[in-house]
Formats: structure tokens, C-alpha cells, sequence
């Protein structure tokens, strides 16, 4: 008799059986199911503030894409220099 393990997991005789038994019975196969709740959904609508951020980083992006957008070089540099020297 020959062993192979790789074909193992799909001859279990006990599986088999139920899915039989199942298929009789016109049982249908048990699904998972999700259900959010009001609070969760209000939750991943995101605050005002984050609402406010994600508005302000859509329009900076528009002027990206625009090409519209200058960085102003002194307001950076000044914020390094703030950062490195706290």
C-alpha cells in the first residue's frame, strides 16, 4: 500500500458524509453574516475635523494635478529651522 500525504486531506470519509446528508436534507451551507452597527457606521464616516482634513487634501490635490500649487520655500525652511532648533 502506498501513503501519499498530499492527497490525504481529501478523502475524509466523515466529510463526505455530512456534505451527503446535507445535500439530502436540502440543507444549505452556513454563511458568515456582518452587521455594523449605527455607531460603527457613524465612526467611519470620521469626525468633522477629519471630514474638514480629507476636503482640504482633495483641493491640494486638484492643484497638484493642475499644476497650480507653489510651495512657498521660506515657510518651509523656517518650519525645519523650528524643528530642528525646539
Amino acid at each position: 500500500m502506498k501513503i501519499n500525504p498530499y492527497n490525504s486531506i481529501h478523502q475524509n470519509p466523515y466529510r463526505k458524509q455530512i456534505e451527503k446528508n446535507d445535500k439530502a436534507a436540502g440543507v444549505s451551507a452556513k454563511r458568515d453574516k456582518l452587521e455594523i452597527s449605527s455607531e460603527a457606521l457613524q465612526m467611519q464616516k470620521g469626525t468633522k475635523i477629519e471630514q474638514e482634513r480629507a476636503e482640504k487634501v482633495k483641493a491640494l490635490k486638484q492643484k497638484i494635478d493642475a499644476g497650480e500649487y507653489k510651495v512657498d520655500a521660506k515657510a518651509v525652511a523656517n518650519k525645519f529651522y523650528e524643528y530642528w532648533n525646539q
